[in-house]
Order: C-alpha cells, then sequence, then structure tokens
C-alpha cells in the first residue's frame, strides 16, 4: 500500500507555479521545484507524475486563474472598462511583489520559449491565449461590437496583450504601460464608436 500524500497540494502547486511563471520551464530544474515546494523526489513523482506533466497542470492553473480576473472585472464594471481594467491592474495595485509586474504572462513565456523546442507546451499555451481571446471578444460583444468587427478587434487586443506582457520583462515604468493601454483602448472606443 502506497503512503498517502503528506503535504499541502495547492500551497505546493502554487509555489511551483510562481517559480515556473518567473523562470520559465526549462529554468526551472526538478532540484529547484523540489526546494520550492518544501517536498521530497518521492512525493513530487506520487504527486505529480514528472515535471512537465506538472507543468502543464501549472499552466492551466495560471489560465484558469487569468480567466477568472476577466470575469470578476466584468461583474464589477461595463464591458469595455473590465477590458481596460483587466490590462491595468497589472501595472497598478497589483498583489505581491514588484517584480511580478516585470515576469510577463506565463502563457506567453511559454510560448515564447518553448516554439520550436517543444511544440505541444507552446500548443498548449497558445490553446489557453485562444480561450482569453475569446474572452476578449465576448466582451466586445457586449459593449455594442458586430461579431466580425469584435473578432477583429479581440485580435487586436491580443497582439497588444502579447506585447505587453513581452515588454513588461523590459521593466519599462508603470506610466509607459499605463500610456499604451490608454491609447490601446481609446482607439477601441473610437473603432466602436
Amino acid at each position: 500500500m502506497s503512503r498517502p500524500i503528506e503535504f499541502d497540494r495547492p500551497q505546493a502547486v502554487n509555489r511551483a507555479l510562481v517559480l515556473f511563471w518567473r523562470k520559465g520551464y526549462q529554468a526551472t530544474s526538478l532540484t529547484d521545484l523540489l526546494e520550492t515546494m518544501g517536498i521530497g523526489r518521492s512525493s513530487f513523482y506520487a504527486a505529480f507524475r514528472d515535471k512537465r506533466i506538472f507543468f502543464i497542470e501549472c499552466i492551466d492553473l495560471f489560465s484558469d486563474r487569468t480567466l477568472h480576473l476577466l470575469q470578476d472585472a466584468r461583474s464589477q464594471m461595463p464591458p469595455l472598462e473590465a477590458l481596460e481594467n483587466f490590462f491595468q491592474r497589472n501595472f497598478v495595485g497589483m498583489k505581491g511583489t514588484v517584480e511580478k509586474k516585470n515576469w510577463g504572462c506565463m502563457l506567453v513565456n511559454t510560448v515564447l520559449e518553448m516554439a520550436a523546442v517543444d511544440d505541444a507546451l507552446s500548443k498548449h499555451a497558445s490553446y489557453h491565449l485562444n480561450k482569453l481571446e475569446r474572452g476578449f471578444r465576448d466582451l466586445l460583444e457586449e459593449a455594442g461590437a458586430l461579431p466580425k468587427q469584435a473578432q477583429e478587434l479581440a485580435a487586436v487586443l491580443m497582439l497588444f496583450n502579447q506585447g505587453i506582457r513581452v515588454s513588461s520583462r523590459r521593466r519599462l515604468t508603470d506610466a509607459q504601460h499605463l500610456q499604451s493601454i490608454d491609447t490601446t483602448f481609446r482607439l477601441i472606443r473610437i473603432a466602436l464608436a
């Protein structure tokens, strides 16, 4: 009979997600994971099977949390404001350390890191980015865009999302990011007028 898992799984997963987000898949060693999670090798393999499968679990969790942020904003404000807030909250009043806003997006980072290295991981992250883009499209339709226009603007917003996440790793100032966000949404409002 195998021993039961004796650690706080959600806490360990969250710690690992943050490590993967900060360092990326390839630069995160199993030793790094075990130390960060505070568990032993046998517990890791019993609970998560291997690093790659576990990374996919962390990507899925990151995506779920990202979509929740968008849905949470929508529950509190009109659709365009919710979209704009989704971008702004990464640079103003973000919970956690100042460094976190310089990590970019785990999904975008994974696409960049794993393209032509592990296409399946890159595609998995892209799948989640596509779900986020559909969330953008749905909010744009709620804001009055016709379906084709909403799809086009959502694609533009996804390109903007990817760009601003990469630029955050350059450690630009919050003001620089906020100006880009303001300009983007001013143009979207003009397109919807």
